[in-house]
């Protein structure tokens, strides 16, 4: 009641990865990750289902910009 938990932010390299949204042609899946700018490997971090999910993303990895999407 009196005390919150502080949530941490996580961090990612931003010199070799950039944050992404891979969207699914097919089913229209959102999955938000990280893309390796020198290999173009994709990691997974989560799954989108609504704009909440999002704000979330953005949240614990304070991510400003805007994501762009990948298929």
């Amino acid at each position: 009641m009196f005390f919150t938990k502080k949530e941490k932010k996580k961090g990612y390299d931003r010199e070799n990865r950039r944050p992404v949204i891979r969207c699914s042609i097919c089913t229209g899946e959102k999955v938000a990750g990280f893309q390796d700018l020198h290999t173009m490997a994709f990691q997974e971090v989560m799954l989108i289902r609504n704009e909440a999910d999002l704000r979330d993303f953005r949240r614990q990895y304070a991510i400003d910009e805007d994501i762009p999407t990948i298929y």
